[in-house]
């Protein structure tokens, strides 16, 4: 192979404007094709250690196997693969750059005059593939895939739809404030209902209701029971009473009613709709849909950084060989997944804006890769 590289980097006259050459082509194809390779070999494992952790509740809950096949499975593996993304980048780069280094071929290349810069172009271009085609399959293809996973988990494994809400407050209009003590979904009424409205700092109007039913009929419809409505002009008050009420209100149970992990089910156009629309209403818990947002871009970048440290790291030919190659590379690639994991948990607790707390591990590991880079051999 040695003798090979020097053939086709010292014999071959290639055409100046030619953008790739043929080892370009070479590493392109090694890397993409280790990393589809880890990604089979490692998502093979995590289903059969998925199935035999739920086969009891599949079983009992009588789940079909084409349910299982098509709804959960077929959904589950791109969305394990797109979540460990940084691992298989890792793992593809460290083994194949690792071998490369073992038989003496990056030597061959560095042989020929070319430099360590040069080199990283083929993995610079397939890390930017592997990170298109992940954002692309992040933002767009696997939240609607989702959907379908996230239904058979919640029929046949756990639920986890949100039957009810408490203490409910949210901006329905311009200067209008809503507010349940408890909603339920099975019913979709809730208890306890007022809606104020200001004129600037001026509450000008009071309602308070036993009850307020959702009409699925409709678009935003409500039925408001056993009402009572105080309207205030400068020292007068007027004071309306009834027994039912049909009004518009901008608000649906969707809007407070949030199951686990709704945010995956969402594109990221829809989580930018969703996070805008609940903060303008006042709504505080959006945490995990804003982390989820930024994590997608922030995931998709780390593509870069991952493939700088995994080649930096394995350029070099050591005693230690592709074992200890891969033993750094898994500890550094898992240590990114947990810095990920902590930094979402302090944006949840509301420690951290949650665009700052995603993007920490890929400034941290920046310097990482740079270090290593400056390390590499030239």
């Amino acid at each position: 192979m040695k003798r090979f590289i020097l053939h086709i980097t010292k014999k071959i006259k290639w055409p100046e404007n030619m953008p790739l050459k043929l080892l370009d082509w070479y590493i392109i194809k090694k890397f993409l094709g280790t990393y589809v390779f880890a990604i089979v070999l490692i998502l093979s494992i995590a289903v059969v250690f998925d199935f035999n952790e739920k086969q009891d509740r599949f079983m009992s809950h009588n789940a079909p196997w084409s349910a299982i096949i098509f709804d959960y499975y077929l959904n589950f593996i791109p969305y394990f693969a797109n979540l460990f993304s940084p691992l298989f980048v890792f793992i593809a780069v460290i083994f194949f750059t690792s071998k490369l280094a073992e038989n003496s071929e990056i030597i061959a290349m560095f042989s020929t005059g070319m430099s360590f810069k040069r080199m990283l172009r083929p993995y610079m271009i397939s890390a930017a593939i592997i990170a298109v085609v992940t954002f692309c399959l992040g933002a767009y293809v696997i939240p609607k895939g989702s959907v379908t996973r996230i239904n058979f988990e919640d029929k046949y494994y756990k639920p986890r739809k949100v039957n009810t809400a408490h203490n409910i407050q949210l901006e329905v209009d311009s200067g209008v404030i809503a507010y349940i003590d408890r909603f339920e979904n099975y019913s979709n009424t809730g208890y306890r209902f007022s809606l104020d409205k200001f004129k600037g700092k001026q509450l000008v109007s009071h309602l308070t209701a036993r009850s307020i039913t959702y009409d699925t009929t409709g678009v935003h419809k409500w039925i408001i029971k056993d009402y009572m409505i105080r309207e205030m002009e400068g020292m007068k008050e007027n004071i309306t009473t009834g027994a039912r009420m049909d009004t518009t209100l901008f608000m649906e149970p969707s809007d407070f009613l949030i199951m686990k992990n709704q945010q995956e089910i969402l594109s990221s156009p829809q989580l930018s709709e969703y996070i805008d629309r609940q903060r303008q209403r006042g709504f505080a818990n959006i945490q995990e849909f804003e982390i989820e947002y930024h994590k997608r871009i922030a995931t998709s970048f780390a593509a870069f950084i991952l493939t700088l440290i995994g080649v930096s790291l394995s350029s070099r030919k050591t005693k230690g060989g592709m074992g200890l190659h891969l033993g750094i590379g898994l500890a550094l690639s898992f240590s990114y997944i947990l810095f990920q994991t902590i930094a979402a948990t302090f944006a949840v607790n509301g420690n951290m804006p949650p665009v700052i707390a995603v993007w920490i591990p890929n400034i941290l590991y920046s310097f990482i890769a740079f270090y290593l880079y400056q390390k590499a051999p030239k």
